[in-house]
């Protein structure tokens, strides 16, 4: 039975598939991307993390929706079972730029076109992608926590924010508010704070980019973090670098959810995997200092 973690009212996989890089520059055509979210949920997985914004090119908004819909389509028994996780809020004009819009109005708009897309009558997890600065954030959280009292949206989720922030969506959403999505991997460990404020109001933590630095070269443990401690115990354990990555997030909080991106099937295949890695105490020591060394250098 595959591992699960606690989302809001769900048990979910303790693993998601983070589906950004089957739409956006460099993207698989369709036939491996369905075969990537398909051997997701072979792998027993039942995240998957889609956003509006997620595309290339400027006239393809909504891309990544649209096709994880047909992925979940075209399964057959058990996509039902999947939370399909989405977000508003940010953009993209087709030059490899992004931009946040929180404007209310446009948060409200954006929901609507998720629903349409992902062709449901409720949005499982609804994700307010990014602060504006030019709007104050009490109006756009305003704005999902009208969307969840109109039975648009389930549960609700924040993205890119402060431990301030946080506490400020959890006074205005309540307990509609059931995740925080922030950059966090071995090497990236600013968001500390915030994952251990998600600890203590037992919201999940969704890392985005979890395997950043996983393999890039850095002057800690001689070479590539993913060269260092991490590619030791992973050689001692006959897996890859990025599954001992994945297992020693799991390890870091119980509200931690990790969402790795993939596209090909064999690499979400591994991340799913890490799911059942449990790390001994002497490996979480030594892969804790190496990262936390790299984040600092």
């Amino acid at each position: 039975m595959t591992a699960t973690r606690r989302l809001g009212t769900l048990d979910v996989s303790a693993i998601g598939l983070g589906a950004m890089p089957l739409s956006v520059e460099g993207r698989p055509d369709e036939e491996r991307a369905v075969a990537t979210v398909h051997a997701a949920l072979d792998a027993g997985l039942t995240l998957i993390d889609t956003a509006d914004s997620y595309h290339w090119h400027a006239d393809e908004y909504g891309h990544n929706e649209r096709l994880v819909a047909r992925a979940l389509a075209a399964y057959g028994p058990g996509a039902d079972r999947v939370l399909v996780a989405t977000k508003g809020g940010r953009g993209r004009p087709g030059d490899g730029s992004w931009t946040v819009d929180g404007d209310p109005a446009h948060l409200k708009r954006a929901c609507e076109g998720s629903l349409r897309r992902l062709g449901v009558e409720a949005i499982g997890l609804y994700q307010q992608h990014h602060p504006d600065p030019r709007v104050p954030y009490e109006d756009s959280l305003g704005a999902v926590r009208e969307l969840y009292d109109e039975g648009k949206i389930r549960a609700a989720g924040i993205s890119n924010v402060s431990v301030e922030q946080v506490r400020q969506a959890r006074g205005i959403l309540g307990d509609a508010l059931v995740s925080v999505q922030n950059r966090y991997s071995p090497t990236f460990l600013q968001h500390r704070p915030v994952l251990d404020l998600c600890t203590e109001l037992g919201l999940a933590f969704l890392p985005w980019s979890p395997l950043g630095g996983i393999g890039r070269a850095d002057a800690v443990g001689g070479g590539a973090v993913g060269g260092g401690a991490f590619a030791e115990v992973a050689a001692g354990r006959g897996v890859s670098p990025q599954r001992v990555a994945l297992a020693w997030l799991l390890a870091a909080s119980p509200v931690m959810l990790p969402i790795p991106g993939a596209s090909r099937p064999e690499t979400i295949r591994d991340s799913a995997a890490a799911a059942e890695l449990v790390l001994t105490e002497e490996e979480l020591a030594v892969l804790s200092v190496v990262g936390g060394a790299a984040a600092r250098g």
